[in-house]
């Protein structure tokens, strides 16, 4: 009877409720990723078979470079995963350099032009100095705010922040003239430091300066745009009135919109859109998004928009459950990044916002932007698998103590 009540005891000790270290890796994320990546390659071939075949005679001319950087960028993302994403702090000053230093040479003779505009550095290969910006950014001025700690919480803090984070905005303006980078490095700089900034008060007055402004300049704009020469300028002429200004990128524009408009629901059926040959040039770059709404239709469109939703979710996830304020912050980064390039992207094609010659993440034509977004993905990636859940681990040794 003793030992009877002995057992019972022990057992209901190990029945109560353990908890045990459990390992986690984000398989959500990498496979939401992969699927867009997977969507991306087959809408690219629909949307670039054309002009490849005319242009080139292979009807898998973009498609197959795409398909091969897509593989490799893959690769680097789960290589990166496996890597602890703290060495990053030790590599972070040297990045934000060197990433300043290449955005300088693309004015140098090292610089390539492409499609009017010179972004482009050639060292061996041809890449976009910008996209190592963006992730320069987010992994440096993580690592500013953990070395000046409490100072963060001060204006002067936050306005040396800002500063960093605007320098790289300013270099990828002045010297390769990239505008949307220049507005996505500032958004991500902004999004950090108003996380670790205690006061909320400061950034909404800003924000509301910043509207006030922005305000005044479209009152500007409205009365002397028809007699300014500035390319920019002239872009937001563009924006406002396509139809009137055809010649100087209306034309794509309302292109773009006929061929959302006329998809419908579903759309006209995979690889049966009409825009795409030759009315929407390079439809596979920035406009991919016109080619699914007329292919797939707001089906597609949506299906499209809800992949990306749970990616950044997965990464939201991934930024509230890290272990640490530095893998948290960076995860934070990618997020803004990730979010920010959606958003402009299909404003642009909706015609919400001028041209800004934004990529569709994982899905436009680019190879730099599929690997470097990859690498920010096996970063994100990294973060997860050292995130540690609590898991409730009730035993069944109480049926088993009962029986005995």
């Amino acid at each position: 009877m003793a030992n009877a009540v002995a057992r019972r005891s022990r057992t209901k000790a190990r029945s109560r409720v353990r908890k045990r270290r459990v390992d986690y890796y984000d398989f959500n994320l990498l496979a939401a990723v992969i699927l867009l990546t997977c969507f991306g390659l087959v809408m690219l071939y629909s949307a670039s078979a054309y002009e490849g075949q005319t242009k080139f005679g292979d009807d898998m001319y973009f498609f197959g470079k795409q398909a091969i950087i897509s593989i490799a960028a893959i690769l680097v993302a789960v290589i990166f995963s496996r890597i602890d994403y703290h060495y990053l702090m030790k590599v972070a000053t040297l990045a934000f350099g060197v990433s300043l230093l290449l955005m300088v040479l693309v004015v140098t003779p090292l610089g390539v032009e492409a499609n009017g505009s010179r972004r482009w550095l050639k060292l061996g290969v041809q890449f976009q100095p910008s996209e190592i910006a963006k992730i320069a950014v987010i992994i440096f001025l993580p690592y500013m705010i953990l070395k000046m700690g409490r100072q963060v919480n001060t204006t002067k803090g936050v306005l040396i922040l800002l500063a960093v984070g605007c320098s790289q905005a300013v270099f990828a303006k002045v010297f390769t003239d990239n505008l949307s980078t220049a507005l996505i490095i500032g958004g991500i700089s902004v999004v950090m430091v108003f996380l670790v900034y205690p006061k909320v008060k400061p950034f909404f007055i800003a924000g509301g300066i910043a509207g006030g402004a922005a305000a005044m300049f479209v009152l500007y704009l409205s009365l002397t745009i028809d007699s300014s020469s500035s390319f920019r300028i002239r872009r937001i002429l563009v924006w406002l009135r396509p139809e009137e200004n055809a010649a100087d990128g209306g034309y794509q524009v309302m292109q773009g919109l006929y061929a959302i408009g006329s998809g419908g629901i579903f759309g006209k059926g995979l690889g049966n859109s009409v825009q795409k040959i030759s009315t929407i040039p390079e439809a596979q770059n920035d406009m991919i998004f016109t080619v699914i709404c007329e292919e797939l239709g707001i089906f597609g469109g949506v299906l499209i928009l809800l992949l990306f939703g749970y990616m950044l979710y997965r990464l939201f996830f991934i930024a509230q459950n890290a272990p640490d304020m530095y893998g948290s912050l960076v995860v934070s980064g990618i997020f803004v990044h990730m979010s920010l390039q959606v958003i402009l992207n299909i404003c642009v094609v909706l015609n919400i916002i001028p041209t800004t010659g934004v990529t569709l993440p994982f899905v436009s034509y680019g190879g730099t932007s599929v690997l470097f977004l990859m690498a920010e993905i096996g970063i994100a990636l990294s973060v997860s698998r050292r995130i540690r859940f609590q898991q409730d681990d009730a035993e069944k040794t109480a049926e088993t103590g009962e029986t005995a």
